[in-house]
């Protein structure tokens, strides 16, 4: 765990909006969530798009917000003044590195390229064996069916071993997402002990 006191989830998700509402309307659930579960955010710094409304939720509970961006990104993302923290790299790479470092776990929201890159990053670094954290994806409204299509294609042509399906989960809802990362990170913590 990263702290004593408090899990850490990454979210991965769009610095858009999106055209449906139901994004919006999800990461603000699940921001909602987090914060009565006592869990702080980890992200990628941004005030906008469905990244600020999961922010905003959260931080409007009182939780910990922890955002971290590329000191190239800080205007064009328009960086949230009102984090618990923002950390600045100097890189994309050294961004999510740090993400990573910061978090129990990590769960991609419907986003576009940087969501994609992010999640897929994160469960390659799982594949390597560079940590053995949670990763979900939070399928709002189907977003990620083509996604999960074409990685179980990758697999039905021998691109990709079928054992590795077992480094992501994907759930539809917020609520059972957030209630199997508390007890998977507590239960793993537990047996460290």
């Amino acid at each position: 765990m990263t702290s004593a006191s408090q899990l850490r989830l990454a979210v991965f998700c769009g610095s858009g909006m999106g055209n449906n509402p139901v994004y919006r309307d999800a990461a603000r659930e699940t921001g909602r969530l987090m914060a009565r579960k006592n869990i702080g955010l980890v992200y990628g710094g941004a005030s906008i798009g469905i990244m600020g409304v999961i922010a905003n939720t959260l931080l409007e509970a009182g939780s910990e917000v922890l955002g971290v961006i590329p000191e190239r990104l800080m205007n064009r993302e328009v960086a949230h003044p009102g984090l618990t923290r923002l950390y600045t790299t100097q890189s994309m790479h050294q961004r999510k590195s740090l993400m990573m470092q910061l978090s129990d776990g990590f769960a991609a929201l419907p986003g576009g390229f940087g969501t994609y890159d992010e999640l897929f990053e994160i469960i390659t670094w799982a594949q390597l064996g560079y940590h053995n954290k949670p990763v979900y994806i939070l399928n709002i409204a189907g977003y990620f069916d083509p996604l999960v299509t074409m990685i179980t294609k990758g697999v039905d042509e021998g691109f990709i071993k079928e054992g590795y399906l077992s480094l992501f989960t994907v759930f539809e809802e917020p609520a059972p997402m957030l209630d199997v990362f508390s007890n998977h990170v507590s239960r793993n913590t537990a047996q460290s002990l």
